[in-house]
């Protein structure tokens, strides 16, 4: 039993030894560099699955840079899957540049899903973006029409800087684009000609400048700057030759309706002369009955018919000289 226990002993204390050996070092480099951290405390992260040189490493490094932040504060940051060593140098990036971000602020932008150091050195240095953004939508430029109908195509470069207060639930660099593409949209849209515009290109860059497009974001746009402005198509002409050729076409249709309507109107009139020469002709069907009627009763005689029969017989010579007459005539040539 002696012996089980001395050996129980002897392990526990090589383990201890062990733990102790494995993490003396950061210990040791934690003292050196005036940010010491207990041999219990490293244990404990090691025991949370904290990597404890993560911690030892930033917490030197903001100890040397007069930001003496708590080990804590740290391990519950790298337990919600944060980025300490990122956090550490944006908090150090912003003390030398005196810019105000208290380690609570930087490890919700960090969380938050932004990248805490670049928002740091955008502070610090301001970045230009692209207006359109080329590389996300394809467009080479911005495309307005002026009150006169000409195209304006424009490349503006904005300067922007990040707010660290707006960071967190701030729109981004895309609101920014849109934002800027409208409003110089609309500043070219209400000018009165495109010769307005390429007089006084900086005019679009003021007015769009007033309107306070950065509201809401993660960013402070300090200057919009026209790159590059072009003309383009006349749109208006063109859309005036588009609405034309729809008239012609309207109009092409509506002239081929009354055209349908005429010919329509043609066959019903030559069908009601049909008509009315098939009613003619039994109009005339009905002489013969109504003569040997008149025989019949007394009251037309035999001379009378005579007489009547010679009537018609003139009336068919007279007929035929009058058509033969017209046969005869010369044809225009």
């Amino acid at each position: 039993m002696y012996i089980a226990l001395y050996v129980a002993i002897g392990i526990i204390a090589v383990a201890i030894l062990a733990v102790f050996i494995k993490f003396f070092g950061l210990w040791f480099r934690a003292l050196l560099s005036g940010a010491p951290v207990g041999i219990a405390k490293i244990i404990g992260m090691w025991l949370r699955k904290v990597n404890p040189g993560v911690i030892v490493d930033a917490r030197i490094m903001l100890v040397k840079a007069g930001l003496p932040i708590e080990t804590d504060f740290l391990e519950t940051h790298y337990l919600a899957k944060g980025d300490v060593i990122k956090v550490s140098m944006a908090l150090v990036a912003a003390n030398k540049a005196n810019i105000p971000l208290p380690f609570q602020r930087a490890a919700a932008i960090d969380l938050a899903g932004r990248d805490v150091l670049e928002a740091v050195k955008t502070s610090v240095n301001p970045k230009v973006i692209d207006c359109p953004d080329v590389s996300s939508t394809g467009r080479q430029s911005i495309d307005a029409v002026a009150k006169d109908g000409i195209q304006l195509k424009v490349k503006v470069r904005i300067t922007v800087r990040a707010n660290i207060e707006r960071l967190v639930g701030g729109a981004t660099e895309e609101t920014i684009i849109a934002r800027v593409g409208e409003g110089i949209v609309t500043t070219i849209g209400s000018a009165k000609d495109y010769k307005a515009v390429l007089e006084n290109p900086d005019k679009i860059s003021k007015l769009v400048l007033d309107k306070g497009l950065d509201a809401g974001t993660a960013f402070e746009i300090l200057s919009i700057d026209i790159a590059d402005i072009d003309v383009g198509e006349n749109v208006g002409a063109k859309l005036q030759a588009d609405q034309a050729e729809a008239d012609k076409r309207r109009f092409q249709a509506e002239a081929e309706k009354r055209r349908a309507l005429a010919k329509a109107r043609e066959q019903e009139m030559l069908a009601l002369v049909q008509e009315n020469r098939a009613k003619v002709v039994l109009a005339e069907a009905e002489i013969p009955k109504a003569i040997s009627e008149a025989f019949r009763k007394g009251n037309l005689g035999i001379m009378d018919y005579y007489n009547l029969r010679n009537i018609q017989a003139d009336t068919r010579m007279r007929e035929s000289i009058s058509t033969e007459g017209k046969s005869q005539e010369p044809q225009p040539q």
